[in-house]
């Protein structure tokens, strides 16, 4: 994909829509490399004291200061304010924001402008990106080494950077990994294909995704874990506020194992909307999601709705046709979803050529193996009752003394036995070959 300045990150040249609307200090390339950028006083209008305080401020370039600003602003997946940061860059979209006076950009309405204002004046991005790197943590921009490039496909919602804990390269996993998602609420049959699953794409070198929710997402997380595998959480709050609190324990040994992933800046909380706008981020990431249960009306269903949309691949687990929490899956498998029962399935569809699922087939029993002539001769034998050569030939429609050979190759095998000069099936031939449930 190439890069250009357009989504707020320079290639090198000058951005001529940024040097049209801010008179002040020109955006720096988020790419490493020394920043630069005119002194204060040098133009007319003067960024605000806040803008000026933490671009300066702690080392941090100016643009991932301003886009680590904007998270704290913005919500997430607002496709206008992603369109003004395409339009501006972050530096001048801060600034325009955070200074009262400043001309609103195109298209806001005033409530809106006023709201966005009202938190700007509270941003304090020097703060929010020391404290992710007292957590060891960092924060990613688009155009970053490690910024995982497909998620450009969200377009003007694509996220306007990423909070990160954790010390595996996420644009690495991200290439090789699946989101595993469903119901809260689920039963201990979805909890048991989550975990299954899970652990048999981290046996495999895949990347588990999901959201850290109870039910099937934390599921996912332990099967992965508990594979010593890959996992990646994706939070619909701050990285460094656990939700839900039940999972604390889980999102720390993720952060210790895998990655902790989100949006919006350390100590914000979730809301409904967040969750929701949570799950297209868990879509773009990954290769393909699979759907484990699901009612009609999920978050899960969203989730795969929007894969689908970014031609990613969905897939579904089915379940019974009883359950209310099978529902939504099923929903799915009457559309364009792919039916999958194990991880086999899935990376059959979402790796590479040649990662094909085994195939697959019943017991192969001894009968099986017999040739045609044979299993003629053992189908002519009575259920009950014994039978002579003669009629045994006659039934079978072959010559005495081959049915004579076929009759002593069966009783070799344990189909017949010989009783006198007249033959009868054994009864116990089937039962020692393959044990049926219940002992029958």
């Amino acid at each position: 994909m190439t890069r250009t300045d357009a989504w707020g990150f320079a290639t090198g040249e000058p951005d001529a829509a940024t040097e049209g609307r801010s008179p002040g200090p020109a955006p720096t390339t988020a790419e490493p490399g020394p920043a630069t950028h005119s002194p204060p006083g040098s133009s007319p209008a003067e960024p605000t004291a806040a803008v000026r305080r933490s671009a300066g401020g702690a080392g941090h370039e100016p643009q991932r200061t301003a886009r680590a600003a904007l998270t704290r602003i913005l919500e997430p997946g607002d496709e206008t304010a992603g369109r003004w940061l395409r339009e501006m860059g972050p530096v001048a979209l801060w600034r325009t924001l955070a200074d009262d006076s400043a001309a609103p950009p195109t298209g806001a309405t005033p409530a809106k402008i006023a709201g966005l204002r009202l938190r700007a004046a509270r941003a304090r991005p020097t703060a929010d990106l020391d404290a992710v790197s007292a957590l060891g943590g960092r924060f990613l921009c688009p155009g970053d080494e490690e910024w995982p490039g497909q998620l450009d496909d969200l377009g003007d919602a694509r996220p306007v950077g990423l909070w990160v804990r954790g010390r595996a390269n996420l644009r690495l996993w991200a290439l090789r990994s699946v989101a595993v998602v469903g119901a809260r609420a689920c039963t201990e049959y979805g909890a048991h294909l989550a975990t299954t699953v899970s652990a048999g794409l981290a046996d495999r070198g895949w990347a588990v995704v999901s959201g850290a929710a109870y039910g099937v997402d934390g599921a996912a997380h332990r099967g992965a874990l508990a594979a010593d595998g890959a996992t990646i959480a994706v939070l619909a709050s701050g990285i460094d506020h656990a939700y839900p609190r039940g999972h604390t324990e889980l999102i720390g040994r993720i952060a210790e194992q895998g990655l902790v992933v989100a949006e919006l800046p350390p100590g914000d909380h979730p809301t409904r909307s967040r969750f929701i706008q949570r799950n297209r981020v868990i879509a773009a990431l990954t290769r393909g999601t699979v759907v484990v249960e699901a009612e009609l009306r999920s978050g899960s269903l969203v989730t795969a709705r929007r894969a689908l949309a970014l031609g990613r691949f969905t897939m579904g687990m089915p379940g019974p046709i009883t359950s209310s929490l099978s529902a939504g899956v099923h929903q799915l498998l009457r559309g364009e979803a792919a039916l999958v029962t194990d991880a086999d399935e899935v990376i059959e569809l979402v790796g590479s050529i040649g990662d094909l699922a085994p195939d697959r087939a019943g017991p192969t029993r001894l009968r099986d193996l017999l040739d045609p002539v044979a299993t003629r001769v053992l189908e002519a034998l009575p259920a009950r009752g014994r039978a002579g050569t003669d009629q045994l030939a006659e039934e079978a429609g072959t010559p005495r003394d081959v049915t004579q050979s076929k009759l002593f190759e069966l009783l070799s095998l344990g189909f017949v036995q010989k009783c006198g000069d007249r033959w009868e099936l054994a009864r116990r031939a089937e039962a020692t070959e393959v044990p049926r449930r219940g002992g029958t």
